[in-house]
C-alpha cells in the first residue's frame, strides 16, 4: 500500500487475574508503540466487570500515555450510577466514552433505567456537556436483535442525533457491507465518522462462537478454508492474517476513517497487520 498514516484504536476486556493484568499491561505498551488514537476497554454483560472496567481504564492511560476510552453500558444502568462513573473518569482526566446497549445477562428481563443506546447518549450530554468524545456502535450486518435493517438504521439515527461524535462497527468480514452502510449514512445526512470493527482470525471456533453472538457473518469461503484446517493453528493465523490485511486494504482503499482491532488483550495479530500494511505511525 506504501506508507501512509492511518487512525487506529484497539480494545481490551477487564482482566480477572493479576496474570491478566500483566499480560495487558505488556500488549498496551507494545500497540502504544503505533501511536493509537484511543484504547477502550469492555464493560460486562449486565455491568458485571464494572470496576475492574474503571481500574482498568485508569491504569492503562497512566501507563501508556494513550487516551482510553471506558464503555459504558444501558443494561442495569441507573441514572445516579452512570451520574457517579462519569463524575469518576472526569476527576481523573478520562475524555472518550464508547456508550453502549450492551448485553443482556441471562435470566434478566428488564435493562434498567436506560432503555436504549440514544438515551444513554443524551444523558452524557446532558450531565457533561462536551467533556466526553463519544463513540456509539454500528452494525453493517444489523444488530441480531434489530427487527429489521430500516428499523436497525433508525436507532444509529437516533444515537447520532443524541450527541455521539463518531461510530465503531461491529467486526465484519464482507467490506461490501460496510460501504452500503457509510453509503446510508451519507444519504441520510450523517457526516460522524464510521470507523470499521476489525476482529483478527487466530482462533477458527472462537470466531464461530463470537460470530453466532454478535451476528457477525463468516463467509463461506472463508469458514470452509478455517474448517479445513482443523486443529493446525499455524495454518488458521496465518490464513485469517492474509484475510485481514486483505479487508483493511479494502477498506482503507475506498476511504474507511480508520480501523479499530478488537485484540482479545494480545498484541501480535493486529500489529502483524498493521506491518503488512505498511502504516505509519501517526
Amino acid at each position: 500500500m506504501g506508507s501512509r498514516s492511518v487512525e487506529l484504536s484497539f480494545e481490551f476486556f477487564p482482566p480477572k487475574t493479576a496474570d491478566g493484568i500483566a499480560q495487558l499491561e505488556k500488549t498496551c505498551l507494545s500497540l502504544a508503540a503505533v501511536t493509537p488514537r484511543f484504547f477502550s476497554v469492555t464493560f460486562g454483560a449486565g455491568g458485571s466487570t464494572r470496576d475492574r472496567t474503571a481500574e482498568t481504564v485508569i491504569n492503562i492511560q497512566h501507563k501508556s500515555g494513550i487516551e482510553t476510552a471506558p464503555h459504558l453500558s444501558c443494561i442495569s444502568s441507573t441514572h445516579d450510577n452512570i451520574r457517579d462513573m462519569l463524575s469518576a473518569y472526569m476527576e481523573r482526566g478520562i475524555r472518550h466514552i464508547v456508550a453502549l446497549r450492551g448485553d443482556m445477562p441471562s435470566g434478566m428481563v428488564e435493562a434498567g433505567e436506560f432503555r436504549y443506546a440514544n438515551e444513554l447518549v443524551a444523558f452524557i450530554r446532558e450531565t457533561t456537556a462536551d467533556h466526553f468524545h463519544i463513540e456509539v456502535a454500528a452494525y453493517p450486518e444489523y444488530h441480531p436483535q434489530a427487527t429489521s435493517p430500516d428499523r436497525d438504521f433508525e436507532n444509529f439515527r437516533h444515537k447520532v442525533a443524541a450527541g455521539a461524535n463518531s461510530a465503531i462497527t461491529q467486526y465484519f468480514y464482507n467490506a461490501d457491507a460496510y460501504f452500503r452502510f457509510v453509503e446510508r449514512c451519507e444519504q441520510d445526512g450523517i457526516g460522524i465518522p464510521v470507523v470499521p470493527g476489525i476482529m483478527p482470525i487466530t482462533n477458527f471456533h472462537q470466531l464461530a462462537r463470537f460470530s453466532d453472538a454478535c451476528g457477525a457473518e463468516i463467509p463461506r469461503w472463508i469458514r470452509k478454508r478455517l474448517e479445513g484446517y482443523g486443529e493446525d493453528l499455524t495454518s488458521i493465523r496465518a490464513f485469517g492474517e492474509e484475510v485481514v490485511t486483505g479487508l483493511c486494504e479494502r477498506l482503507l482503499a475506498h476511504g474507511a476513517p480508520g480501523l479499530h482491532f478488537y485484540t482479545l488483550n494480545r498484541a501480535a495479530p493486529a500489529l502483524a497487520v498493521w506491518n503488512n500494511l505498511g502504516l505509519d505511525s501517526k
